[in-house]
């Protein structure tokens, strides 16, 4: 495994929010010897990292954008997240999603059935790539 797929979620010029499918090599060696050595892509540094829950059922209705650059890397149930160009996709457990919708029209979401617990890493900076 050398290459690994996550999806982005920005905000265009005007305001509009919109996937992007990402694909990244592993490529630097992380190395604990005496173990062999893995493969690993830095994402750039963090602020801090929170499990964050909520309850089936659960629907944030009115679109907004991303309080902060953050990467949410989902553990166990299902939301959909709908960006405000019409676009919804479905993330689950070993889906990892970057929002950089900080500014705009932003996205909704609503968790699906069951659950939901997801780790979020809030990302340094508040520029795209940051």
């Amino acid at each position: 495994m050398h290459e690994f797929r996550y999806v982005r979620l920005f905000s265009d010029a005007s305001g509009e929010s919109h996937f992007q499918d990402i694909a990244v090599s592993l490529d630097r060696e992380l190395s604990v010897p005496p173990a062999p050595p893995l493969r690993m892509r830095a994402l750039g540094p963090a602020v801090t990292v929170a499990l964050v829950g909520g309850e089936y059922g659960w629907h944030g209705e009115v679109a907004h954008p991303s309080p902060f650059r953050m990467l949410q890397s989902y553990l166990s149930g299902a939301v959909e997240v709908t960006a405000s160009d019409g676009q919804s996709r479905r993330f689950g457990p070993g889906s990892l999603l970057l929002l950089e919708d900080i500014r705009g029209q932003g996205h909704s979401t609503r968790i699906l059935d069951e659950d939901v617990v997801m780790l979020v890493t809030q990302l340094v900076g508040t520029e795209p790539g940051a």
